[in-house]
């Protein structure tokens, strides 16, 4: 195994004086314009003007990327019905084989990183079905245009930066690198600042390589978790059964107790015994859905993906993986329409609580607004919106 030290060494100041820099090229207005203010930027920072304008020379402004960022509606699904739609038979076969074809690697990651196949093997399916489907957006163009464009700036523009060390490197090809629409490139979809500081080469052949190189992506995955703040050789997440008449305002992720305290509450193991360590009580669909223990590890989905419903689906198909039986599903109650939702949110900011952009998406700060007016109307406080709750607000 080798790492990309003559990469890493200097991936941090340069990152800082992106980050320092950006108020010199601001997002919007020319697009030429923008990127001849990143070329500037870049050489301001040490890149010779060679290297900079072969870099920046077949650049052009995506508005596939842009379509695809404004796109991504799937996000609004349920737990039941996104977890369904992700999670087929055909991927938890694959997923086996995929063990058992890598398992020394994964016995690697294991020993090294403290991560478990499953939490890798997840990522690995819903990224890029295990590396058939890896994107083919052109990486530098999907960076630059999400730098210029004013949504989302500050994520993307560090990342041309990094993309210009890894082509220095020769690691980066600007005209023919492809990738997610997002700029993640490879098996596990990694962006270039990660890939700088957690690139690994698995497989021993003198280079990283995510897109080809299984070993390299899933050692490189593994390292970028126990980065993130991976807790080695810690389970992440555990279905579990739960009393009617548990106290519905312990649960969510902004709450922890320790799995004495659960049990003493009633809450048991569907599988296996409680791991004694903190836990949250997470109820994706609210009380009368599935529900789980999520332990200090599942926070770090969050750094790996924003969106509750993508972390809890890929922490659950983890355990899938591992051999848990399939969930509870149970019977919730309805999930709120795209219309329904926005409404919700209007309503829970004119009642002073901060959900964010009012996106139709119960993502972690609308759950928690929810469930603070569940708790001030007398309703169970499972985070999880009713008909009830609008009708109140």
């Amino acid at each position: 195994m080798r790492l990309l030290p003559a990469l890493s060494a200097f991936v941090l100041p340069t990152l800082l004086s992106a980050g320092m820099a950006v108020a010199k090229t601001p997002c919007g207005g020319s697009f030429n314009s923008f990127v001849n203010g990143l070329k500037n930027e870049a050489i301001s920072m040490g890149h010779s003007r060679g290297s900079v304008d072969k870099f920046f020379a077949s650049v052009r402004q995506d508005s596939a990327t842009i379509k695809a960022d404004r796109s991504q509606g799937v996000f609004q699904l349920p737990f039941l019905e996104f977890s369904q739609r992700l999670i087929s038979q055909n991927r938890i076969d694959v997923g086996r084989k995929k063990a058992a074809q890598y398992s020394a690697v994964f016995d690697r990651v294991e020993r090294q990183y403290g991560v478990s196949r499953g939490v890798l093997l997840a990522f690995w399916a819903f990224e890029t079905d295990y590396g058939a489907f890896q994107g083919n957006f052109n990486t530098l163009n999907s960076l630059v245009t999400l730098s210029h464009d004013c949504r989302r700036p500050e994520l993307f523009r560090p990342q041309v930066f990094a993309a210009l060390e890894l082509y220095e490197s020769g690691n980066f090809n600007p005209a023919t690198t492809t990738g997610a629409w997002a700029g993640e490139i490879g098996m596990v979809q990694m962006l270039p600042a990660d890939i700088i500081e957690n690139g690994v080469d698995g497989d021993g052949d003198g280079k990283v390589d995510l897109k080809n190189s299984a070993p390299d992506a899933l050692m490189s995955g593994g390292k970028m978790l126990s980065h993130l703040g991976w807790r080695k050789n810690e389970p992440w997440m555990q279905e579990v059964t739960v009393p009617q008449n548990l106290d519905w305002s312990k649960s969510g992720l902004d709450q922890q107790m320790s799995t004495r305290e659960w049990a003493r509450m009633g809450v048991k193991p569907r599988e296996g015994k409680l791991a004694n360590l903190p836990a949250s009580l997470l109820l994706p669909q609210g009380r009368k859905g599935p529900a789980f223990l999520a332990y200090p590890n599942f926070h770090v989905y969050f750094e790996w993906n924003k969106s509750f419903v993508y972390v809890t689906t890929a922490a659950y198909f983890g355990t899938r993986l591992e051999g848990a039986t399939r969930y509870a599903a149970g019977n919730p109650d309805p999930a709120f329409s795209d219309a329904k939702m926005k409404e919700l949110q209007r309503k829970l900011k004119s009642h002073g609580h901060d959900v964010g952009k009012v996106d139709g998406i119960l993502g972690k700060l609308t759950r928690a607004a929810v469930q603070k007016e569940q708790i001030r109307l007398g309703l169970p406080a499972d985070a999880w919106p009713t008909q009830d709750l609008l009708n109140k607000l």
